[in-house]
This record gives structure tokens, C-alpha cells and sequence, in this order.
């Protein structure tokens, strides 16, 4: 009879706080009454903090969500320079092993290739790099099983040629959650995971934005992107890019000012290899120094670069 006396004295307590207290407020009162034949009515305060909600409050499904194209985006034209921002300063590591870059973002084969390629085996675990909701986990033409992550700052991630997809549209994750199985689906040569990273369906170089060593970190707390780092024809797919991260609008736009230099040519040099030696594009050069592709290089003739 005393233990259901104070349950009910309890119970009623708990509701008449819950009625006082303030809807903004961190912690629960509880005032617990008992009472002792040798000390009368004792009332004690308990106080239990109220666990919130930390998840993100941003709507990321508001703009362009579609869980069937793999660019929602296609007819939308983005303004430069951009700007991303992270609350993280990690990333996990879409693999467990070491990473290993086969393929940088860059130019390729005479086509752009618009992410890395990391190696595994297929059938490794394949995990999202950042918090998010799955936006579309499906077989993709060219890139094969495909599981698109948006993240709560803009950002999509893309993990394609994957062997099995184990997690559907809509799903929300967490940073380092199993998502898949890496594999050789697709357009694919030898098993690898194709890593993509995009903004409003604008591909962004990963290495302009995260650090790919063993730290797994992320570049800076705010990122500004121009097109340097958007298109594919600046970048050779063989070799690492030289980062120079921009953190402020004003950085962003001053990189925009062309800066000239004068290239002489060398015994042997060619347009591509000029072109290719200073991430530029080959009608880029051409433009500059009003020839054609096909005309023919002298020995110590000089040559405009605006890089």
C-alpha cells in the first residue's frame, strides 16, 4: 500500500511540472514527496535534462528531390562563385582500407571524368562520407548500382558501380553508415568505387573539397567554388591537382583575374602538351594566341598563357 501511495504521488508530481515547465526549457524538476515516521514529509528535487533533438532542422528534400533522375538539375544554371559550408571538420572514409586514388577528377580518354576512383575488392563495404538522406539508389546508365546521398549543406554524394545497393531512396544516414557493396557495375573497368561529389548538379573536384590522406579531412569550414574547380577539362585524371582552397568571396573573385605568362616553346613541345602541363584547355590556347589546333609550333616561339 506505501509503495502504490508514493507511485501515485509520484505520477501526479511529474504531470503537474511537465504542466509548469517552459517549452524552451533543458531540464525536467521533479519534486518527489515521502514520508518518515521519525522526520515527517520529506520533499526532494530531482532533476532530469530533456534530450534533444540535434539533427539538422534543414529541409534538404525542398528543391529538385527526385529519386529516378540522376540530375534533378539538368535545366538549372548556377551562379559562381559559390559557396559551401561543412560543420564537420572529418569525413568518414567511404572505404575501410587504405585509399587508394586510381583516377583523380580531370580530363580522361578525350572525356570528362567527374570523380575519383578509389580501389577495392567487390563485394567491400561501401559507406556515406556524410550525414544525409538517400536521394536515389538505383542502376544508373554508365555508372551502374548508384546510391546518390544529399547532405544537409547542398552537397549530393555520388557512390557508383557498386555490386549491391543496401539501402533505398529516402533512407536518412549517418556519417560512416553502411550503405553498399563496392563492385565493378556499369561502364567499368576492374572493381573500384567511382566517387562523385556535386552541387546542384555542378560536379566539384573531391580533392578541391576533402583531404583524401589517412587524416579524412575536410578542406576548410567554408569553401568557396569557382568554375576551376567544376569543370574537368583544368584537371589531368593521372595526377593529384595543386589545392589552393578559397575561403572568402573576396579570394574566390580575385582568383577569377586571369594572370598572363609567356611559354616558350621547347623541341618536342606540343599544343597538348602545353595544355596539359598548365591545366588549360586546348582551345583555350589556341584562343589566346589567335592559331588553330593544327598549326605547327617553332622552336622558341613564345606563347600567351592566361591561367
Amino acid at each position: 500500500m506505501k509503495y502504490i501511495l508514493f507511485c501515485f504521488t509520484l505520477v501526479c508530481t511529474t504531470f503537474m511540472c511537465l504542466a509548469q515547465e517552459d517549452s524552451l526549457s533543458t531540464s525536467l524538476k521533479i519534486e518527489l514527496q515521502t514520508v518518515k515516521f521519525n522526520r515527517g514529509l520529506i520533499i526532494e528535487t530531482i532533476e532530469i535534462p530533456l534530450i534533444t533533438n540535434s539533427a539538422p532542422s534543414i529541409d534538404i528534400k525542398a528543391e529538385n528531390w527526385n529519386n529516378t533522375l540522376y540530375n534533378p538539375y539538368a535545366n538549372t544554371l548556377q551562379q559562381f562563385p559559390l559557396e559551401l559550408k561543412f560543420t564537420d571538420t572529418t569525413y568518414a572514409s567511404p572505404v575501410s582500407h587504405k585509399k587508394v586514388v586510381t583516377s583523380h577528377y580531370g580530363w580522361r580518354g578525350g572525356r570528362p571524368h567527374n570523380g575519383i576512383d578509389i580501389d577495392l575488392v567487390t563485394g567491400d563495404s561501401v559507406v556515406a562520407i556524410l550525414d544525409g538522406v538517400v536521394r536515389l539508389a538505383k542502376y544508373v546508365n554508365g555508372y551502374g548500382n548508384t546510391v546518390v546521398i544529399r547532405h544537409y549543406n547542398g552537397l549530393e554524394s555520388t557512390y557508383a558501380h557498386l555490386s549491391k545497393i543496401d539501402t533505398k531512396a529516402n533512407d536518412t544516414i549517418n556519417k560512416g553508415q553502411y550503405i553498399a557493396k563496392g563492385g565493378n557495375t556499369g561502364n567499368s573497368r576492374g572493381s573500384h568505387l567511382h566517387l562523385e561529389l556535386s552541387y546542384k548538379g555542378e560536379s566539384i573536384h573531391p580533392e578541391y573539397l576533402f583531404d583524401f590522406s589517412p587524416k579524412n579531412s575536410i578542406r576548410a569550414e567554408k569553401v568557396w567554388v569557382t568554375q576551376k574547380w567544376t569543370h574537368a577539362r583544368f584537371h589531368n585524371s593521372r595526377r593529384v591537382s595543386k589545392v589552393n582552397v578559397l575561403e572568402s568571396k573576396e579570394a574566390a573573385l580575385a582568383s577569377l583575374v586571369k594572370q598572363r605568362s609567356i611559354y616558350v616553346v621547347k623541341k618536342g613541345d606540343t599544343l597538348y602538351d602545353i595544355s596539359r602541363k598548365n591545366n588549360m584547355s586546348i582551345s583555350a590556347l589556341c584562343n589566346t594566341n589567335a592559331i588553330k589546333k593544327s598549326s605547327p609550333l617553332k622552336i622558341g616561339q613564345k606563347l600567351v598563357l592566361e591561367l
